[in-house]
């Protein structure tokens, strides 16, 4: 079977035959996958009254453990984004109900942020539907298909210095 990335790598191969095309076979396969993906997982996040950024800072807090918990500092390390972003997210999230923001005793400057009852239990609800949406998605593959393919993309992941 042949899918729309081999069609663009047999023209770059008519229209440029001194150049070798076979990364983008991996490239833009991941790129055009990635996006699909995360269509998908949008879509479903959206359908439990979340945005893509939202089940992203309510599962940071839950997967911390107890007391589902962390800095403003920490929550910034695992999103990449700035602290003014940051800020306007938690001030989104607190209004909602879902964290609650408190001062570190730790750290007279530092804030603490908490996911609420209401959040815990919105984001145990959602990583259920979305490991579900997952499931199906992946569907493609069968179990040891998804296996290597996760091992795969891990080491070219550690390769590129995602750690």
């Amino acid at each position: 079977m042949r899918d729309a990335v081999d069609t663009i790598m047999d023209q770059w191969r008519t229209e440029r035959p001194d150049v070798d095309p076979e990364p983008m076979g991996v490239t833009v396969r991941a790129a055009r996958l990635a996006a699909l993906l995360e269509r998908s997982m949008d879509d479903t996040l959206a359908a439990n009254g979340l945005a893509g950024w939202e089940f992203e800072v309510l599962a940071s807090l839950r997967r911390s453990g107890e007391p589902f918990e962390l800095t403003v500092g920490r929550l910034l390390g695992t999103m990449m984004i700035s602290s003014g972003t940051m800020t306007h997210r938690l001030d989104r999230l607190e209004k909602r109900r879902l964290v609650a923001r408190t001062k570190d005793p730790e750290d007279r400057r530092g804030i603490r942020v908490r996911l609420t009852t209401d959040g815990r239990q919105l984001v145990d609800e959602v990583v259920v539907t979305r490991l579900d949406r997952e499931r199906e998605l992946l569907g493609g593959l069968d179990e040891e298909g998804q296996r290597q393919l996760a091992g795969l993309l891990r080491t070219l992941l550690l390769s590129l210095d995602d750690v």
